[in-house]
């Protein structure tokens, strides 16, 4: 038979239409899971074409924050691989007896995890345990209130620590701001953040009757418990700059990798990347003069309400990184990407994962939570910005 005139393998034409499809397809479902992620690198690379890429370029990285992150991460990965959070967190809710006890319950442990944890891992770990709460007791109506204010409490309960929030661990090491000063700079909004989140609590749940079953998940492992403890005390040193993050970068990552190499698989590499994109992206901005004067002009006449209204629409870990190149006032820009985590559902990176964790349980009612989310959140970032302002 003429090669010319040989049929075509119609099953090598549609293995290559179902590859190509199975390709998009991913692309998009990536895209969507990380769209600040792409957003970042678009942004960076699009301002590689304005700033040439030179040898100012290293000088861009904060290579201890990134490594801080990372190790931060890693341990929190190797704790949560044991369900040590779980645990330890069913064990305080089943003592909930009734549904503003359990409100509370749920908000406080979300709340002061996020001090540790961080926020999103916080949500991570302590919504689905509310959604099972809810669920199993037949108390659907308040799973929207619940997990909005447990949003709320993850992202202004790790204002207070330098490793609670992505952006207050940049902050604190771009400007070396002493310890003790950090924390006295966000007392009050943490300290008012607490009063309001337990009024809320108290106001919009009523003293309703449920009954949780205490059911153990597992029996944690003592040892493995006790050597990702002392790794995770490691990281605060760190943190602290009491032994230098080079020192502690390869041990605590050997350690991990030796214990449990399945946590370093779950780290949350594009929270890695997505800060690496904005450190090129803030570098190559601040060279570039009018935008540069722009932004200079804007922090210089108010830095509070400049970095509070850009966290509304480029989130609270990129709007740090980038104002942070253009004003010395540290003070007033932790403030601010701090309370400016609270607003728009993009505010804060954290608020998309509560909103995915919602809208996954409960359907048809996605209108209701954004209008709920806005009115709470809203509301806690008019009052703390008052107080801020007066005070």
């Amino acid at each position: 038979m003429n090669i010319l005139t040989a049929p075509r393998n119609p099953r090598k034409r549609i293995d290559l239409r179902s590859h190509a499809f199975a390709i998009v397809n991913a692309t998009k479902e990536f895209a969507s899971a990380n769209i600040v992620l792409v957003i970042a690198w678009t942004l960076a690379i699009a301002s590689c074409f304005i700033v040439k890429p030179d040898a100012q370029y290293l000088g861009y990285f904060d290579f201890k924050t990134l490594s801080c992150l990372f190790c931060t991460l890693a341990v929190i990965c190797a704790l949560k691989n044991i369900k040590f959070f779980t645990i330890v967190a069913r064990k305080i809710v089943c003592t909930a007896g009734n549904i503003r006890t359990l409100s509370l319950t749920l908000v406080y442990i979300t709340f002061i995890g996020s001090m540790f944890i961080a926020n999103d891992m916080a949500l991570l770990t302590f919504l689905p345990l509310g959604y099972v709460a809810l669920s199993s007791t037949g108390k659907e109506k308040y799973m929207a209130p619940i997990f909005i204010l447990q949003n709320i409490a993850a992202n202004l309960g790790g204002m207070l620590t330098p490793f609670g929030n992505p952006q207050n661990l940049y902050l604190y090491t771009k400007f070396g701001i002493p310890t003790g000063e950090f924390m006295s700079i966000m007392l009050l909004s943490f300290a008012l953040s607490i009063v309001l989140f337990t009024l809320c609590c108290l106001i919009f749940f009523p003293k309703e009757e449920m009954q949780l079953e205490s059911k153990e998940v597992s029996i944690l492992p003592k040892k493995r418990t006790a050597f990702n403890l002392v790794l995770f005390a490691f990281t605060i040193v760190m943190v602290f700059r009491l032994i230098p993050y080079y020192v502690c970068l390869p041990v605590i990552f050997l350690a991990v990798f030796l214990e449990d190499r399945d946590a370093l698989k779950k780290v949350d590499y594009s929270l890695l990347l997505t800060f690496v994109a904005f450190f090129l992206l803030a570098g190559n901005v601040s060279r570039i003069g009018a935008v540069s004067s722009f932004f200079s002009s804007l922090l210089e006449k108010n830095t509070l309400l400049t970095a509070i209204f850009s966290c509304q629409f480029i989130s609270n870990v990129p709007s740090a990184i980038l104002l942070s190149e253009f004003t010395e006032n540290y003070r007033e820009l932790l403030l601010g990407v701090n309370i400016g985590g609270a607003g728009t559902l993009i505010s804060s990176l954290a608020s998309l994962i509560t909103f995915r964790e919602y809208t996954s349980h409960v359907k048809g009612k996605t209108l209701y939570y954004i209008g709920l989310f806005s009115a709470f959140n809203f509301a806690f970032l008019a009052i703390l910005t008052a107080v801020v302002m007066i005070f």
